[in-house]
């Protein structure tokens, strides 16, 4: 409630800003005031979008793994991770929410094989350890579709968390353990 709270003030806000700066220009365009609220107007802007997209995940080229096509999965992956995050965060509603968290584990769940199909071809060594930690991956984002399912909105507020935290050091420790096999 106080995210959206504080969205509906933001709103408030820039549409004050923005009647203000039209009612300004009435005066001309020579009007000094109407061009310092229009910079007023960008800098909140600017400060929203830093603010709000500090806490999302960004790919680090240290990230790769030497396999353009799992880059390209784990950059995805990054991707639907962030749109779920901003689902949760902005309250977005149910139906988006439960789209955001299903296109999240579905593709996760498509990369693990397409890793794991890979790893086989290749007879990486250490593949069943592999296999175990994304088979223990996918029952713990189980267990929250479920949280979910009974509780709603509040029982997804550590899945973001959790789900990023997995992913990023998966790929940086486990995943570049494979480097040398699949390169």
């Amino acid at each position: 409630m106080k995210r959206n709270f504080s969205a509906l003030i933001l709103a408030s806000i820039l549409g004050l800003l923005i009647v203000a700066i039209g009612l300004g220009f009435l005066f001309g365009p020579a009007n000094p005031v109407p061009w310092i609220l229009i910079a007023v107007l960008v800098i909140i802007i600017l400060v929203y979008r830093h603010v709000s997209t500090k806490h999302q995940v960004k790919w680090k080229d240290s990230y790769s793994v030497g396999v353009s096509s799992l880059d390209e999965d784990h950059k995805k992956l990054i991707e639907l991770l962030n749109q779920f995050q901003i689902a949760y965060k902005y309250h977005t509603g149910e139906e988006y929410e439960r789209h955001a968290l299903n296109e999240l584990v579905n593709y996760t769940k498509y990369h693990f094989e397409r890793e794991e199909r890979m790893m086989a071809e290749r007879e990486y060594p250490d593949l069943e350890a592999h296999k175990k930690l994304h088979r223990d991956m996918v029952m713990e984002v189980e267990k929250f579709l479920k949280e979910y399912e009974s509780r709603g909105h509040e029982a997804l507020e550590g899945v973001a968390t959790y789900l990023s935290d997995w992913l990023i050091n998966h790929i940086n420790g486990i995943d570049k353990k494979y480097q040398s096999y699949l390169a």
